[in-house]
């Protein structure tokens, strides 16, 4: 089974104002699945994009669906808090919950957007 890998729409429309493209996106996608980004457990992640200035917040809890759900620039602030780590390991449990068709009904929807598939 490849993995599959999403974007939320509010995390397109800020990549979009960071102009990040979703090529650095499926490219960073993959450096996660190496190991290289920072594990903040229970299905979530923290990579550094767009030259170390951006933080994405990545969730993939059972690894099967990665999903682009946050970005914020690295001088804005340091991190996320921990209310928001929780909903986060929370929305990795989610997508871990989902069949194929769950979501594909969701992408007929518009959300999430599916940015890379397996490549």
């Amino acid at each position: 089974m490849q993995a599959r890998t999403f974007k939320t729409r509010w995390f397109a429309k800020a990549a979009r104002k960071a102009q990040i493209n979703d090529d650095e996106l499926c490219a960073a996608i993959r450096e996660v699945m190496q190991g290289l980004a920072d594990d903040l457990g229970g299905g979530v992640y923290k990579k550094r994009l767009d030259r170390n200035r951006q933080r994405s917040i990545i969730v993939a809890k059972g690894r099967r669906f990665w999903v682009d759900a946050y970005l914020f620039a690295k001088q804005d602030r340091a991190n996320i808090d921990d209310k928001e780590l929780r909903e986060f390991r929370e929305l990795a449990r989610l997508y871990e919950q989902k069949a194929d068709s769950d979501i594909s009904r969701e992408l007929a929807l518009g959300k999430p957007l599916e940015i890379c598939h397996g490549d």
